[in-house]
């Protein structure tokens, strides 16, 4: 069985969130901002699953299209977490390199699918 790269770095991206969310509201007292990286950094994944037995390409497509926007929040929230002085560089650097990186796979696996829907021409 192939490894399904998507869904692992989307999973261990919201096991990260999860834990970063946890220090948070522990450690810093935030709890606003957090809630809102909690709610887009665990739907990620939970799209890439939900895709995973779509209907259809163009669900899948949509599905994956919605986990885009979910990832391109959580770039969001952490970005606004390192100006607002929540996360330090290293923290920032750590959890935004991999979001990232599942923005370009998600991007990637969204234009092939709609390529392949183009041929099919649906």
């Amino acid at each position: 069985m192939k490894e399904n790269i998507i869904k692992n770095k989307s999973f261990s991206f919201a096991v990260r969130v999860v834990k970063l969310y946890k220090y948070l509201c522990q450690n810093k007292k935030e709890f606003v901002m957090s809630k809102q990286l909690l709610r887009c950094g665990t739907s990620v994944g939970a799209m890439v699953r939900e895709a995973e037995h779509a209907e259809s390409k163009s669900d899948f497509k949509h599905k994956m299209a919605i986990a885009q926007k979910e990832i391109n929040e959580s770039i969001y929230w952490l970005e606004l977490l390192k100006e607002t002085e929540y996360l330090n560089q290293d923290e920032f650097d750590s959890l935004n390199s991999d979001a990232v990186e599942i923005i370009k796979l998600v991007t990637s696996i969204i234009k092939t699918t709609q390529s392949k829907l183009m041929v099919n021409g649906k």
